[in-house]
């Protein structure tokens, strides 16, 4: 059996290969392809019968090639926008909800977003009555800050 992978062992990189194709799938961050396409020159080395030395430094050299050449530019494109988008809690500054515990002045209410019941303070001295629009202006941990919507 020894023997054989020896005399085969293009199909040993060749199932890496696959194998970190299976495992890129999984995670989708150009991570551990760049390991599939080290290995894929790696069987083709061996493929053309260079000595396993070769082998082992040609899947060394092109993985790194490929994870400081392809995957800042694969990341770049499949990527694209992702940064710019906030959220958890972020998402939440300049929505609008609805009091459902009245808001005391230098005190804390209770605001609905979207199903969500929030802790919040307001922005003025005023306290803001239940069932009131409000618009979230800003937050500190699970806490918003928020002040009434203007009456039109």
């Amino acid at each position: 059996m020894i023997d054989y992978l020896v005399q085969n062992l293009w199909q040993v990189w060749a199932v890496i290969a696959v194998l970190c194709l299976i495992l890129e799938m999984t995670s989708g961050d150009c991570f551990i392809i760049c390991f599939s396409f080290g290995a894929i020159v790696a069987a083709i080395a061996a493929a053309v019968g260079l000595n396993g030395y070769i082998q082992l430094a040609a899947f060394a050299v092109f993985t790194l090639v490929f994870l400081f050449w392809f995957r800042p530019l694969a990341k770049r494109y499949l990527h694209k926008g992702e940064d710019n988008r906030v959220s958890n809690a972020d998402a939440l500054l300049g929505r609008k909800g609805r009091v459902v515990e009245t808001i005391r002045a230098g005190g804390f209410g209770r605001v609905q977003i979207d199903g969500d019941v929030w802790k919040a303070v307001s922005r003025g001295d005023a306290d803001i009555p239940q069932d009131t629009v409000v618009t979230v202006i800003d937050r500190a941990s699970t806490i918003i800050t928020v002040e009434a919507e203007q009456a039109s």
